[in-house]
């Protein structure tokens, strides 16, 4: 399911930044008493209640301006509402209800999205100033709700009154038997290109359909491998380099695709390696526990003799070492070379995400591979594993119990992944384990 987009929207110096931090539970944005100062949009996942959501910070909307930059800010506040499930407007009430609120609430009706008013600086206790009442006149549907986003009082409520409005049963396209595939990486390096071949030359039912709210139209293509769903993002550039408002859209847009996906395909250009940004980009997938898949693009254009596929492979696995258990594929959108490979590929690596194995058979290996390699020690006390269980799947998820999670060093856990690899597979999968030390609930990984 995706989380709902809750985007904080309003004039400059209303306390949107300061509100987003509170909520967020870290310093994210910039704070500064000065007028346009986030003038990027930031987005980070909050929690209230036991309900995971997006929260947006926009730069402040001036309606009415000339300024070239307070005209981006606009855009790229826009662009977060029509982004947004829900809409928090943030007024002011020592300044009390302005014409720009006036301007701004027309065009947040004329959104149709869920709005509610927050009116931000009611910092004192008890009655509610005069000023407060102003901003019934806005007109919406829900009653403005007082808050003071320096000290959070009253935010408890907005969070209730906002979470009331967002929808947590949408399936988000996640249909049964439908494998969603994420096409990644940064611009020019042929992700629309790919989708555009595998329709053309697939010869099934291929067709548009809305795949969320969040202005994306996904690929369905259907075939003897099955149904596949693909997810075309924008390009993900180097956040320093990202100087166009439109281009931060499309950073959260691709970050929402990959939390959709099942399957990540991440695609490299041949002709200029893996590079930081796609190392980068390759560990938005990986963190989340994505299945994935590395497609070498453009490989038409590279000039090869025996041994340039073996070395070409090694200094992507060099350079993407934390995703050694991705398969690589050569391939070219231009020509079609091994395009076709791709829907087997992508239908085994899902399989082996959602692979599960049995507990009996998982302890079986845990003492094989205790007696071979014995847990470490430190200072006369050793390692005790007891058990071990997987508690999920994509990505597969296993839980082990032992007598100290600070005796289980890193170099141990990997030795255990990949005695779980080298028994079970799990190709194109990341693995994460869990330990539980026992009498204590907490769990590292």
């Amino acid at each position: 399911m995706s989380k709902p987009i809750v985007a904080i929207v309003g004039r400059p110096n209303v306390g949107k930044s300061t509100l987003f931090n509170k909520i967020v539970g870290e310093r994210r944005s910039i704070v500064e008493d000065t007028p346009g100062v986030t003038r990027d949009r930031i987005y980070a996942e909050a929690e209230w209640c036991g309900k995971h959501f997006i929260l947006i910070d926009t730069g402040g909307i001036e309606p009415k301006t000339d300024d070239a930059i307070l005209r981006s800010m606009r855009l790229q506040a826009e662009l977060a509402i029509r982004s947004a499930d829900v809409i928090v407007f943030m007024c002011d009430v020592n300044a009390g209800l302005v014409a720009d609120d006036r301007e701004i609430a027309v065009m947040l009706k004329k959104s149709g999205k869920p709005v509610v008013i927050a009116v931000n600086k009611v910092d004192k206790v008890g009655d509610l100033p005069y000023g407060f009442y102003e901003f019934y006149e806005l007109g919406f549907e829900r009653d403005p709700i007082p808050v003071s986003s320096l000290h959070g009082t009253g935010s408890g409520d907005l969070l209730d009154a906002v979470l009331a409005e967002c929808d947590f049963s949408e399936n988000d396209g996640h249909e049964e038997g439908v494998i969603n595939v994420a096409v990644i990486g940064k611009p020019n390096a042929g992700k629309s290109s790919i989708i555009n071949r595998l329709c053309g030359e697939e010869r099934v039912i291929v067709s548009d359909v809305a795949g969320t709210t969040r202005d994306a139209v996904d690929t369905r293509i259907e075939n003897s491998e099955g149904v596949f769903n693909f997810i075309d993002t924008a390009g993900i550039r180097r956040q320093s380099k990202v100087e166009d408002r439109i281009e931060r859209f499309s950073v959260l847009r691709a970050n929402m695709a990959v939390e959709r996906a099942d399957v990540c395909i991440l695609m490299v250009d041949a002709r200029d390696g893996v590079t930081e940004q796609d190392e980068r980009i390759a560990g938005i997938a990986h963190e989340a526990g994505k299945a994935c898949i590395i497609a070498i693009n453009k490989w038409d254009a590279v000039e090869k003799d025996n041994s340039t596929v073996k070395e070409y492979t090694d200094k992507v696995r060099v350079a993407l070492a934390y995703m050694t258990y991705a398969p690589i594929i050569f391939i070219s959108a231009l020509t079609g070379q091994r395009t076709q490979n791709l829907f087997a590929l992508i239908k085994k690596v899902y399989e082996q995400a959602s692979k599960r194995v049995t507990t009996g058979t998982l302890n079986d290996l845990l003492a094989d591979a205790t007696s071979r390699v014995q847990p470490p020690s430190d200072k006369g006390k050793r390692l005790k594993i007891y058990y071990m269980t997987q508690s999920a799947a994509n990505p597969p998820t296993f839980v082990i119990f032992c007598n100290s999670e600070e005796l289980f060093h890193f170099s141990y856990r990997r030795y255990i992944e990949n005695c779980l690899r080298s028994a079970f597979g799990f190709e194109g999968t990341p693995i994460r384990l869990v330990i539980r030390q026992k009498g204590d609930s907490s769990t590292g990984a």
